[in-house]
């Protein structure tokens, strides 16, 4: 007899069971399960993409990226030191990540938080434990090597994953199974960043575009507070980024620059969806094998960072520098204006082309940059502007991912809670909304998966039961 025969009668007893239990008895069970595994896959991820980090941009490449404050605050280096080795790196990743993907699991190929809302609306039960395993690697591969992502998709879809593997193994039903990845998705999201209220927020706004999944938000809070214990135990619970001091709000002439900042944030939102989508069309077209696609987006990818450094791995420690007024005067004009679009840029190849890895953290790096690049612009001519870049960088991260990915409430929290601080809310609150109102009206997203209303998801359980 396999060892599947009784794994599966084990979970038919304790599905049977679970189902007889009350609502609140059954989904506190399984949110502290999904939590549990949420934020062992975020150490996991975080531990693999750490080390093929060092080893192929560190230790290959020579050179080492900046961090932000939370994970040591490393300045990075000053220089390449063989400029030649940064393309071939950035290639080689790609044709690694490109190789495991496209022979193991086709899947995990892409930004792993779209293939998870997939399953949430057609097939919860149906992401491959396989999958995961790969988008672990290949993400590891892909970002470790300088590729332009976020490690939030690859966490968000393992611990989707196991919600999926979940709604499998214990039989439970279509609408549980939903809310079992939706959980997923945002405990581990909300882990990784250390952001266990925004990613409970997360699961219940990010599958709709202009809806919210009300009964994924309270088994939310408590598998993200149960996935952030978990990975803080090991990481830490220091905020991602840290503030040289704090924001006060105390001119109301500053709304009108943070009003321009979400028109700004908006537009640049609204870019980023349109050329990664436009570059994913492109790409499907070009007569290359699709697993050599991530490596010949890899190899342009190192040459955009000759000049741009920036462009390289997640980015997060060039947003803590923004956050810096000396820090951020380093860094030429020029090079701060260019940065939003060389992201877009090189993230569209990254990840559009095949490669793996997440669109939300180079989305707050693009925001981030937009909000740099706008107070660097206008301070010290115009009335009414902070002095400090600080509020400007954590407001443009805020409206300018908030508003693409149509989950302006909870990014806006989880970007506070990366950053330990609420004083930017009032400002947010007029640059998020303007940024979302240009978003919508444009109707575009980066997530293509989310469905419009929850109207719209039950139409798709009627045609897929």
């Amino acid at each position: 007899m396999s060892l599947a025969t009784p794994t599966r009668a084990l979970g038919s007893r304790i599905g049977a069971r679970l189902s007889r239990a009350s609502h609140l008895n059954r989904w506190v069970v399984l949110s502290v399960a999904i939590g549990l595994i949420a934020g062992s896959g975020a150490i996991v991820f975080y531990a693999t993409l750490t080390e093929a980090t060092h080893l192929l941009l560190g230790v290959l490449a020579g050179y080492h990226i900046p961090t932000p404050a939370g994970e040591g605050g490393h300045p990075g280096s000053a220089g390449y030191v063989r400029p030649w080795a940064i393309p071939l790196v950035v290639g080689l990743g790609g044709l690694l990540s490109g190789w495991l993907v496209f022979t193991f699991a086709p899947e995990a190929e892409g930004h792993g938080t779209d293939a998870a809302i997939a399953a949430v609306h057609h097939n919860p039960r149906g992401i491959r434990v396989r999958a995961i395993v790969v988008k672990i690697l290949a993400s590891a591969l892909t970002i470790g090597s300088g590729g332009s992502g976020g490690r939030e998709g690859p966490t968000g879809q393992i611990s989707a994953g196991f919600g999926s593997l979940l709604a499998r193994w214990l039989n439970l039903s279509t609408d549980e199974g939903r809310v079992a990845v939706s959980v997923g998705i945002g405990s581990g999201i909300g882990a990784i960043f250390s952001a266990p209220l925004g990613g409970a927020l997360l699961a219940a706004e990010i599958v709709y575009r202009e809806d919210f999944e009300s009964a994924a938000l309270l088994p939310g809070l408590v598998a993200s507070v149960v996935a952030y214990s978990v990975f803080g135990s090991v990481e830490g619970f220091t905020p991602l980024f840290h503030l040289p001091q704090p924001y006060r709000f105390d001119s109301p002439g500053q709304l009108l620059w943070f009003a321009v900042l979400g028109i700004v944030a908006g537009g640049v939102g609204l870019l980023y969806a349109k050329s990664f989508y436009a570059f994913m069309t492109f790409n499907k077209r070009l007569p290359i094998p699709r697993a050599l696609r991530p490596a010949a987006a890899g190899v342009v990818v190192g040459l955009i960072a000759l000049p741009l450094p920036e462009v390289l791995g997640t980015g997060y420690g060039w947003i803590q520098r923004a956050l810096v007024t000396p820090d951020l005067a380093a860094i030429p004009l020029l090079v701060v204006v260019l940065l939003p679009f060389a992201r877009i840029v090189a993230t569209s190849l990254s990840i559009g082309s095949g490669g793996s890895g997440g669109v939300f953290g180079p989305g707050m790096v693009i925001g981030a940059f937009t909000g740099a690049a706008l107070w660097r612009l206008v301070e010290g001519w115009a009335p009414a502007v902070p002095h400090d870049p600080a509020a400007f960088v954590v407001v443009g991260m805020m409206a300018c991912f908030g508003a693409i990915s149509r989950a302006p409430i909870a990014v806006t929290v989880m970007v506070a809670e990366m950053t330990g601080s609420i004083a930017e809310f009032v400002p947010a609150m007029i640059a998020v909304g303007l940024a979302s109102m240009i978003v919508r009206h444009w109707d575009a997203t980066i997530y293509s998966e989310q469905l419009r209303t929850r109207d719209d998801s039950a139409a798709v359980t009627t045609r897929h039961p």
